[in-house]
């Protein structure tokens, strides 16, 4: 398989197998103009398989995603073919509009025009709780 190399833009690597089609709708990939290339399945020496999204433009992205998603992602900038920057994303404090309620109770399920806003309460276990209810949130790895 060939894929364009990128002169200016992002790799976003290391995407956890199976979790880079969550990334390109959370990342509303689909609204550029310009090329995107998402590879399922890539072998990885480190992780088994992989997913991997190329980005041939210097966009701004929600880094916030990524580091929720798994703070193992890899992101690359690219500048003239180079690369220029390296580095992984962290864990938000608080991350709006990813995660959804589950509690039927939470003001969320009602006022539906509340931001869905989750806390970063154990940074070690990665978990996060609705700032409105308190509700635990799913584990994003699974």
């Amino acid at each position: 398989m060939i894929i364009g190399t990128i002169v200016n833009g992002l790799v976003i690597d290391h995407i956890p197998a199976g979790r880079g089609m969550e990334l390109y709708n959370y990342l509303h990939l689909k609204d550029l103009d310009c090329e995107v290339a998402l590879i399922k399945n890539a072998t990885s020496k480190k992780y088994g398989k992989k997913d991997i999204i190329k980005i041939n433009d210097l966009i701004v992205i929600n880094y916030d995603i990524l580091g929720y998603i798994d703070p193992k992602i890899t992101i690359d900038v690219i500048e003239n073919g180079v690369r220029v920057k390296k580095f992984h994303p962290e864990l938000p404090e608080t991350i709006t509009g990813v995660i959804r309620c589950k509690n039927p109770r939470c003001i969320t399920s009602v006022e539906q025009e509340l931001p869905q806003v989750f806390k970063l309460t154990d940074r070690e276990n990665c978990v996060y709780r609705c700032i409105y209810c308190d509700t635990k949130a799913e584990q994003p790895n699974t």
